[in-house]
């Protein structure tokens, strides 16, 4: 009997204890992509753009090493912004309005979002921060 009591005792510690009833505080993890206040905040003199709903980075050091071949052209920079932090898509704190961006042909092959912008025919490699 003595046993039975116990384990009746460490069951309804157990549950009672538990927060699996309390829904209120648990919420659903979301994953957002870097916000351009972020980046700035902490490297001021960043160069990025804004791609679907994206924010691409330059001079991440190991995308530079990579050898990439532009492919299809998928947008251009259309504003450029560098008086604050309120993006999007299309626009650019550094980049000149024009500029061509592509896509890489290797893409798939490098282990993230990369992305290709032409300007004064030179070709820049950005990286697209995304979290999660």
């Amino acid at each position: 009997m003595l046993f039975f009591g116990l384990s009746i005792f460490v069951l309804l510690s157990t549950v009672g204890c538990s927060n699996s009833t309390n829904t209120s505080k648990m919420g659903t993890n979301k994953t957002e992509n870097s916000s351009v206040k972020g980046i700035l905040t902490s490297e001021p003199d960043a160069d990025i753009f804004q791609f679907d709903g994206v924010v691409y980075k330059a001079g991440i050091d190991w995308v530079e090493e990579l050898t990439l071949t532009k492919d299809k052209q998928v947008g251009e920079i259309k504003t450029r912004n560098d008086a604050d932090t309120n993006f999007e898509d299309g626009m650019s704190n550094k980049l000149p309005v024009g500029a061509k961006i592509f896509s890489a042909k290797e893409e798939g092959e490098v282990g993230g979002p990369i992305l290709l912008v032409e300007s004064e025919e030179k070709l820049f490699k950005y990286y697209g921060l995304v979290e999660g």
